[in-house]
């Protein structure tokens, strides 16, 4: 049987275990069932486990002959959403769902180990399978301070993201930088409460923060240049207490994503601005302002020898060129702090079907993905792998 056959025969094991995980989805740094069938299901194909920061999974793959180290990685973690799909695997946890895909990413990942383990003599190197958790508020970090990269050092990184925004039986893989970095920012303006009737006696946080929501948008179109992309959105406002009292203060919390590379030392400087603005709005209208910013993601950049080396391995799995194509997102994600210490390929595989209302976008209590796909998902991880490891002999 050749590989291609291997890889079809999992078709609906794949499809199960992504159902599995979708029915029991659990928050980040709380997927202690999530952990354990990782474990169990990789420890049934020989291989030994680690656990890594409480829930994260690790389990390393040896080849036959030394060389080079490779990690696939693949997220744990769902969201506090209330699933609304009406499905057989609707999610058995009230307020809980698996709103990004993170199940299939598991249940794909999974399966290419299988495939791999059963081609060990093919492989010149060690293959590291890292089963990340709390993907969504930055978990790559505490993984990496615990040694994930290391013992054995990591040369290479690869990982898949299902995408509904994509057509599935596409596939995205671009170099250079293809996600977003993330600040999240948290606000509180302090006025001066008082009667709607004498708004003179008082000092209006309200008004403040209509001004700041509209004032910050000037950034990415005055400040920033058009070509340096740059997003500022408000997610959360909060204030007041009825409709003839003046508020004591407001709370304002929402996201900056920027496609290069920010902080303080950098051209742009988003949250730097942000943060100047937001002062000088409020002092104009008399109140004052806590300002708490949380660096959450850096962008993440797709290095070109591995982004051909994916394009290689996409021309074997796809039926033609024409389903290869390029995206670029400004949402975030943190698979770019491995990608900025190894070189790494982020990819999207398209999951996006009208005809299976698995268009919704992510984080929709609607999202759901064409299952169809993951055959494909585990493919690339399997022959990326494979071509990685005959690249480097």
């Amino acid at each position: 049987m050749n590989l291609d056959e291997q890889i079809e025969q999992c078709r609906d094991e794949v499809i199960a275990l992504r159902r599995d995980f979708h029915q029991y989805p659990e928050l980040g740094f709380a997927e202690h069932r999530t952990a354990a069938v990782v474990e169990a299901y990789l420890q049934a194909l020989g291989l030994e486990t680690q656990r890594v920061v409480e829930t994260g999974v690790v389990a390393l793959l040896e080849g036959a002959e030394p060389g080079p180290v490779l990690m696939l990685r693949a997220d744990m973690d769902a969201l506090p959403i209330q699933e609304e799909n009406e499905v057989d695997y609707v999610s058995t946890k009230p307020g809980v769902m698996h709103a990004c895909g993170h199940d299939a990413h598991l249940a794909m990942l999974l399966v290419a180990a299988k495939i791999l383990v059963g081609q060990r003599a093919a492989i010149k190197g060690t293959i590291k399978f890292v089963f990340q958790p709390n993907e969504e508020s930055a978990g790559a970090v505490p993984m990496i301070l615990a040694g994930v990269l290391e013992n054995p050092t990591v040369d290479a990184a690869m990982a898949i993201h299902a995408w509904t925004p994509i057509a599935s039986g596409y596939i995205g893989i671009t170099a250079g930088a293809v996600m977003g970095g993330l600040d999240v920012f948290s606000l509180t303006i302090k006025g001066k409460s008082g009667h709607t009737g004498l708004p003179q006696e008082a000092i209006d946080p309200i008004l403040a923060a209509a001004n700041l929501i509209q004032t910050v948008q000037m950034i990415q179109t005055r400040e920033i240049s058009n070509l340096k992309s740059t997003t500022i959105m408000f997610g959360r406002i909060n204030g007041g207490i009825k409709s003839n009292i003046i508020a004591d203060n407001v709370e304002l919390e929402g996201s900056i994503r920027f496609l290069y590379r920010g902080g303080p030392d950098s051209i742009e400087q988003p949250t730097e601005r942000f943060i100047r603005i937001a002062e000088q709005v409020c002092t104009t209208h008399r109140c004052t302002v806590n300002i708490e910013i949380t660096h959450e993601n850096i962008p993440l950049i797709n290095d070109p020898t591995m982004v051909a080396l994916a394009r290689e391995a996409a021309y074997q799995v796809f039926p033609d060129e024409r389903y290869i194509i390029d995206n670029i997102s400004i949402a975030s994600e943190d698979f770019s702090e491995f990608s900025i210490r190894v070189p790494g390929v982020f990819m999207f595989l398209g999951a996006g079907n009208p005809e299976k209302e698995t268009d919704y976008p992510h984080h929709n209590p609607r999202f759901n993905i064409d299952e169809d796909v993951l055959i494909q998902g585990v493919a690339m991880h399997v022959q990326g792998a494979l071509n990685f490891f005959n690249r480097a002999t």
